[in-house]
Order: structure tokens, then C-alpha cells, then sequence
């Protein structure tokens, strides 16, 4: 990994910030003292500072030069309802909560390239900073986008950047199309008629057409779907009965949806539903099928897709840029962003992931080594995006 030049941020001090963010995780929609924290160490800067879009989002605002262009720089700030295995000192101070993806990080970043930007102000336009909220399964970004970010905010482009373990730490991946998936989910209830069950004749069994249902579920990817378009379904839940001889009646069934396109999410959807009539009608049974859309797919726009690889390698090195990464199943809600602008959203690495050191796992913890590389990442591509300054 290349060290990135000075670039004006005080990282000892990021360092700090983002393990005390660590120590006190927020979760969707309550992350106040997280918010707090950034919108005094923003007005500490002098930047113009916005609060409460999308409840607890925070957007700073720094302009230069006369250009009417504009991007978005985005970090999400939220934690993860889960209880942390970690010990070192800044561990999670709140049992039942832990910074298990990093938002910590990124928070910290993008404070860090505050600093640069206003300590060197190379570029021609506005800059605007989006802190936001519950990016785990909550939606912020749709929230901010409802309280009017873009309307508030216009800019002509947005960005965003996670950390990605099992990627060496301060190298990039950057896709050119989706790079990450939708997530939604569905819920299914059979409805039969309850009977002994030795004597299974005399009831209507919603056990056996759920199983039939689970089965029936894997065609749908393998037999409905173009070979060359990706898609998961994946039946998580089963709930039926509570004794040895009863016949129940009736089972629970839920899961969720992964696709790399809308069109293939519509089509798992027709297809789960036409399932559900099927099977009830082969098995005397009622079915209810309910789907839920919910994060849509992210796609990067191609045009900025080159820009962040340029960027990238202007700031790793070349052989530390990615630009054939596998995109992943996992799903992301800066894709609200992406449906309302064109942008892109890159993965900076972590590290190995050694030691239970990955996403969403109670061992998991930010490398601090990468904040250097995100903040150059984020200075220089306010550079490239709106042009050194003239002043």
C-alpha cells in the first residue's frame, strides 16, 4: 500500500474519533450523539452545517471558486443491534450494540476530509458532505432523499465508499455496473385443517405443501432464469405445529430475494407468487404471499465508475486497484442515491478478515491504517470531479 501525501487531516486524531465512535454505537434513526459529534466538529471547521434530514442526517457544505458544479461525498453513520466479542479498549460501551461494519470508519473519513478540503481547498465548486442515518436495513438514504437532499443539495453526482475485509487494507475495488444487490423480503402463510397425526386423512396438511414450497422456491433461479442474470432465494424461516402428533394448522414460511436488476427482482416475485397458487391448489391448501420490496440493487454509472479507478490508483498504485471484483449478494441503501443520480460506490480493503474480522461479525473492528487512504481517496476526487482551483 502507497502512503497517500499530506493531505491536511490530523489522523492520530481521526483515530481517536472513530474509536470513541466505536465505544458508543447508535442504531437507525438514533444515532444523536453521533450526530452531534459530527456537526460540532464540521461547524469546528467552519463549514456550513445542516441537521436533521432523514431524521438524524447531517450534510456540510464547502464551496470554492465560482464553478456551479457540485458532488456528494456520503458516510453512513449507524451501528448494528448485536453484542460485541471484542476487548480491546474502545469496545462497544452499550450492550446489545456494536459498530460491526465500519460506519464508524467511514464517519471518520469523511470528518478527515473535511479537514483536508478545508485546510487545501483545490477544486472549483461545491462540496457536499452527506453524514447519514440507518443504513442497516432502515432506509436512511431513501429518508434523506424524502426530506429533500437532492432539492436542499443539488448535485450533479454522488459517492460512496465501505470498507471490505478479505481485501488488503488501503486497496480499492471499483465496479463499473452493479456492484451490489437488492434485498427484499417475503413472508408466506399456508393455511390447512389441523388433525391427529396418525390419522393425517382427516386434515389438510400445511406442512407438506411449505416443504413443497421450499423445494418449488429453487426452480425459480435455476429453471425460470436466464443462466447469465444472477439472483438467491432463500427460504430463512419455517414455523409450523408445537406438538409430536398434532398436524398444525397452519405454517409460517419467510426469506429474502437477492438480484443485480429490477426486472430480475419483478420476475422472482411473479414467480414466487405463481408457486403459491400452484401448490395450494395441489394440496387443498390456502396461501397467502406477501413480498416486500426493499433495498434496491446499487449500480454504479460508468462514467464515474472511471473516475473513482482513476482516483484509486492516483492514490494506492495501479496493482492496488480492482476493477474486476466480483460484486456481492449484500445490499446497500446508497442505492436510493444512485436511482436519483448518477455516482459510484467503491470498497476500500480492511484486511485480511482474520480473527472474525469481517462484516457484521461480533469480532469485527475498523483498521485504522486505511483512514489515510480514504481521506487522500475523497480529496482527490473532489480534485478530479470539480477541477483544481483557479484561485
Amino acid at each position: 500500500m502507497s502512503t497517500p501525501k499530506q493531505t491536511g487531516a490530523d489522523f492520530a486524531r481521526l483515530a481517536e474519533i472513530r474509536r470513541d465512535l466505536h465505544a458508543h454505537p447508535e442504531l437507525a434513526f438514533a444515532e444523536h450523539r453521533t450526530a452531534e459529534l459530527v456537526a460540532a466538529h464540521l461547524q469546528g471547521l467552519g463549514i456550513e452545517t445542516h441537521r436533521g434530514l432523514g431524521g438524524t442526517g447531517v450534510v456540510g457544505v464547502i464551496r470554492n471558486g465560482a464553478s456551479p458544479r457540485a458532488i456528494g461525498l456520503r458516510a453512513d453513520m449507524d451501528a448494528l443491534p448485536m453484542q460485541e466479542h471484542n476487548e480491546f479498549e474502545h469496545k462497544s460501551r452499550h450492550p446489545g450494540r456494536m459498530h460491526a461494519c465500519g460506519h464508524d470508519g467511514h464517519t471518520a473519513m469523511l470528518l478527515g476530509a473535511a479537514e483536508a478540503l478545508v485546510a487545501a481547498p483545490d477544486f472549483d465548486g461545491t462540496v457536499y458532505l452527506v453524514f447519514q442515518p440507518a443504513e442497516e436495513g432502515e432506509g436512511g438514504a431513501r429518508a434523506m432523499i424524502e426530506d429533500g437532499l437532492f432539492e436542499r443539495f443539488p448535485m450533479d453526482a454522488i459517492y460512496g465508499m465501505h470498507n471490505w475485509p478479505g481485501l488488503p487494507a488501503g486497496h480499492f475495488a471499483v465496479h463499473s455496473g452493479p456492484v451490489m444487490a437488492s434485498a427484499d423480503r417475503f413472508d408466506i402463510e399456508v393455511a390447512g385443517h389441523g388433525a391427529h397425526a396418525a390419522m393425517p386423512h382427516l386434515g389438510t396438511d400445511p406442512v407438506t405443501a411449505g416443504a413443497a414450497l421450499v423445494q418449488a422456491a429453487q426452480t425459480i433461479v435455476a429453471r425460470t432464469l436466464d443462466p447469465i442474470d444472477a439472483a438467491v432465494v432463500s427460504i430463512t424461516q419455517f414455523h409450523a405445529g408445537e406438538a409430536y402428533n398434532v398436524i398444525p394448522e397452519k405454517a409460517e414460511l419467510a426469506g429474502t430475494v437477492r438480484a443485480f436488476s429490477e426486472s430480475v427482482q419483478d420476475h422472482v416475485e411473479r414467480q414466487l407468487a405463481r408457486l403459491c397458487e400452484g401448490v395450494a391448489a395441489a394440496t387443498g391448501t390456502r396461501i397467502d404471499f406477501a413480498y416486500r420490496h426493499g433495498y434496491p440493487p446499487t449500480v454504479n454509472s460508468a462514467p464515474e465508475a472511471a473516475l473513482c479507478a482513476a482516483v484509486a490508483r492516483t492514490v494506492a498504485g495501479g496493482e492496488a486497484v480492482n476493477t474486476a471484483a466480483r460484486p456481492s449478494m449484500g445490499a446497500e441503501d446508497f442505492a436510493f442515491f444512485l436511482q436519483k443520480k448518477p455516482g459510484c460506490y467503491v470498497w476500500i480493503g480492511n484486511g485480511s478478515g482474520e480473527g472474525g474480522c469481517t462484516l457484521h461479525n461480533p469480532r469485527y473492528d475498523f483498521n485504522d491504517d486505511v483512514l489515510p487512504v480514504g481521506v487522500a481517496y475523497w480529496t482527490e476526487l473532489v480534485r478530479r470531479a470539480l477541477g483544481p482551483s483557479n484561485t
